[in-house]
């Protein structure tokens, strides 16, 4: 009996053939075919989330941001800029802005995130000789907050092939599709689904698609969070998971964290001066729980007044004039569509002004 057999005895592998038998189609048919099912999916999709309350809009995304923030590089250096969270971008509207002050803002404002990295970048730049407001929210400029920061870091570091790209979506999707929207997209979807929690594993609800766009950033808050109640409660929750808890769980940690930040503006507004850069802080309104949450942590002699005396910088704040008061927030950070407008009609010749005036520190 032999302890071995050889491939001699049984022939090679590879002398070996075998054909795969295919079936007889018609391949132009089996491409109508697939084309009609794609777009059956595609026009169900679409139709889906337009009864949502979806609506076609630009994705304010990196590319976008880095397309605004460009026209500071190409000839656009000596423009008004808002720099900002949520409430700068959300509650300004660009174009009463324009009527009311015959000029158009670059929108720099990034929601989730301190303004401060987009106004030191701005103070290192000498193309920039404009003018700049800074949107104040308690909650990120104090602590330094940057959940979107990709945005901003996306300018420094965009490819050719990302510049490429960014055109096509904005120029042969955004305009047209609802479905196309990071928020409405099919992973999204199944994450947020009520999975079991894993034992001893907090969870938390990640924020909600809350504002539309237009291709140069002028955004209002989407109406479904106006027109639906249920959808700003949600919101609401989805805030007040932070409510709760003390800022970097410890109270002389966020004091230290405090005044970082507020130095971090006095150096970057000592830069911008010294190009003639007038600026103007604004803190927008918040209401109801977040106004409370925000004024237990960030007491306003702690914050907000240490910063414009350290500064030496024009200040408005929404507590200070009657006319910044007593809109609609539905989730309470962030006004709709028309308050927006109503606020911007408001605000913009209060900047304006402050700008106007010489400041003592420059």
């Amino acid at each position: 009996m032999p302890s071995s057999t050889s491939s001699s005895e049984h022939g090679s592998l590879s002398d070996a053939s075998y054909e795969r038998p295919l079936p007889q189609i018609d391949g132009t048919l089996a491409l109508i075919v697939a084309l009609a099912l794609f777009l059956a999916a595609m026009g169900a999709w679409e139709w889906a989330w337009r009864s949502y309350g979806g609506e076609p809009a630009y994705r304010n995304s990196p590319g976008q941001w880095a397309i605004q923030r460009r026209r500071i590089d190409h000839g656009e250096g000596d423009a008004l800029v808002i720099a900002g969270s949520s409430r700068m971008l959300f509650d300004i509207n660009l174009d009463v802005w324009q009527r009311n002050t015959g000029r158009r803002p670059i929108q720099l404002a990034i929601e989730g995130t301190t303004p401060l990295p987009v106004v030191e970048d701005l103070a290192d730049d000498p193309d920039f000789t404009g003018q700049l407001v800074i949107g104040v929210a308690p909650d990120l400029f104090f602590t330094g907050g940057a959940y979107v920061i990709e945005k901003f870091e996306h300018y420094h570091k965009e490819t050719p092939a990302q510049r490429a790209g960014e055109w096509l979506s904005m120029t042969f999707l955004e305009p047209w599709f609802a479905f196309y929207e990071e928020d409405f997209a099919l992973f999204t979807m199944l994450k947020r689904q009520d999975w079991p929690a894993r034992e001893g594993v907090r969870t938390f609800t990640n924020v909600r698609k809350l504002s539309v766009s237009d291709a140069d950033r002028n955004t209002r808050m989407w109406s479904k969070v106006v027109d639906d109640p249920e959808y700003a409660e949600l919101a609401q929750r989805i805030w007040a998971q932070d409510f709760g808890e003390v800022p970097f769980g410890d109270a002389a940690k966020a004091a230290e964290k405090r005044d970082e930040q507020i130095a971090r503006a006095v150096a970057a507004l000592a830069r911008l001066r010294a190009r003639g850069v007038q600026v103007v802080f604004v803190r927008a309104p918040s209401v109801a729980d977040y106004l409370e949450y925000e004024d237990r942590h960030w007491p306003r002699a702690d914050s907000w007044d240490t910063l414009l005396a350290r500064a030496g910088a024009p200040g408005i704040h929404f507590q200070d004039h009657a006319a910044l008061q007593g809109y609609t927030l539905p989730e309470w950070s962030h006004m709709s569509a028309s308050e927006a407008e109503r606020f911007t009609a408001a605000l913009a010749p209060m900047v304006e002004a402050k700008l106007a005036a010489p400041t003592p520190g420059g």
